[in-house]
């Protein structure tokens, strides 16, 4: 009955929820993989640093991915808020390769009793990927492009 484009500036609320999904989970990894800095056993696991080194941007494009899908919900209508938010969330699955890298190196070093923590937070990771992928996903069936993918995008503070 309606063209497919007419959900394209209806839809925001979807993907807003999706994407504030991600954050959650990634809010899991950080504090939860923080903790091991803390942890007297753990404060010097191999792979937290370099993980960590990732997960600080991966956070940063999530929550600059929410408030623009936040501001697009808010009726904002700016193609360049669209751009940032698309952006976003290709950087974060960028960065989030090499969070589960750290993680999976985190895992392989760690004691016996701190295995099954690192593969609670590898769940997470888990979450806080499917949750990107399905806003993404979203946002491409609305009828938006998104940038290349597989590289580093510019146009905002890059880590």
């Amino acid at each position: 009955m309606y063209p497919y484009y007419y959900y394209r500036g209806n839809n925001w609320d979807h993907i807003l929820m999706l994407l504030r999904q991600s954050l959650y989970a990634e809010e899991m990894v950080c504090s939860m993989s923080s903790e091991l800095f803390h942890i007297p056993e753990t404060k010097d696991l191999e792979g937290n640093d370099e993980m960590h080194s990732h997960l600080v941007p991966a956070s940063y494009h999530r929550v600059t991915a929410v408030g623009s899908a936040q501001r697009l919900k808010n009726g904002e209508q700016r193609e360049t808020i669209v751009q940032t938010m698309t952006t976003c969330i290709i950087n974060a699955e960028n960065q989030d390769r090499k969070v589960r890298e750290g993680l999976n190196t985190m895992e392989q070093n760690a004691s016996q009793e701190y295995k099954a923590f690192i593969q609670v937070i590898i769940k997470w990771q888990e979450q806080a990927e499917s949750y990107l992928m399905q806003a993404k996903e979203a946002v491409k069936s609305m009828g938006y492009s998104m940038p290349a993918e597989n590289e580093q995008q510019t146009g905002e503070a890059l880590y």
